[in-house]
């Protein structure tokens, strides 16, 4: 009798909950990642279903068909800047994300239509990309619908989807450089000058390099004991060629770094610059 007041009173209380007090976990949570990415972000917002001892491909996801590429409302991405995605350049902006996927390959859709997961494709007029991307076979059996933005570069990332031991990777490519060169251009000549940030780009992009060594040469001058520009300027003249302005700053740098934390480590840096420059 005791028993069955105790689990009375529990559906009493339970009954007295209202809908917003009553809180449960949800079979496939939401997620949105943001990535840094180029001069702009991607954002993602997704759910997250589980296979929970299912076969996925080719049963809970049927090949040929439609799908959200998540659960629950339409998975949206969000590209900060116009990007590339399989030859097509598809503009900044949110668009829902669906796809067709089959054994070998999934046709990949970016849509304009944000809303609700209608249970079909959406409009094709809507769309403005479609691609086909192979699968990858991965050995790992990941459990829980997985998006995320790896690989990540000055103007290139990708895209990574896994489920199950299935592996989709998009390749995206921000189409960058002649826009951020004119951005530097520009902004050398306000007040704040960033001639440390712009040599680091050209050096790591690999472009207009005797750009880079004057503006890595005036970011010296102006901070004589940042040893850490020195070291850019070194490795900026030794890719360029300049190998007596390579030996030089490389040296210098060994010489500023000399007692300090900092010691081992640069001129670990700066000797890899002068053996390179033998």
């Amino acid at each position: 009798m005791k028993s069955l007041l105790i689990i009375l009173t529990a559906f009493v209380a339970l009954g007295s909950l209202t809908a917003q007090e009553l809180k449960l976990p949800s079979l496939s949570p939401t997620q949105t990642l943001s990535q840094d990415f180029s001069t702009s972000k991607i954002e993602i917002t997704y759910s997250r279903p589980s296979s929970r001892g299912r076969v996925v491909f080719g049963e809970l996801v049927p090949f040929g068909e439609p799908w959200r590429t998540g659960a629950n409302a339409a998975t949206k991405i969000t590209f900060g800047e116009d990007v590339e995605i399989g030859g097509t350049t598809v503009k900044a902006g949110t668009y829902s994300l669906a796809s067709i996927p089959t054994a070998s390959e999934w046709e990949l859709i970016l849509n304009k239509n944000t809303g609700s997961w209608p249970g079909k494709l959406f409009d094709a007029k809507d769309d403005v990309l479609r691609t086909k991307i192979r699968t990858q076979s991965s050995a790992t059996k990941t459990e829980t619908f997985t998006i995320s933005i790896e690989n990540v570069t000055f103007s290139t990332c990708t895209i990574d989807i896994r489920w199950e031991n299935t592996h989709v990777s998009i390749p995206v490519k921000a189409n960058n450089e002649k826009r951020i060169s004119d951005n530097i251009e520009r902004a050398i000549n306000n007040p704040t000058i960033p001639y440390y940030q712009a040599a680091s780009y050209y050096y790591e992009t690999n472009q207009n390099l005797d750009a880079a060594l004057k503006y890595a040469t005036i970011a010296a001058e102006k901070n004589a004991t940042a040893y850490w520009i020195q070291m850019l300027r070194a490795r900026i003249a030794a890719k360029a060629g300049n190998k007596d302005v390579a030996r030089s700053a490389a040296n210098t740098v060994i010489s500023m770094v000399k007692g300090t934390p900092a010691e081992a480590e640069y001129t670990k840096y700066a000797n890899d610059v002068l053996n390179s420059v033998k």
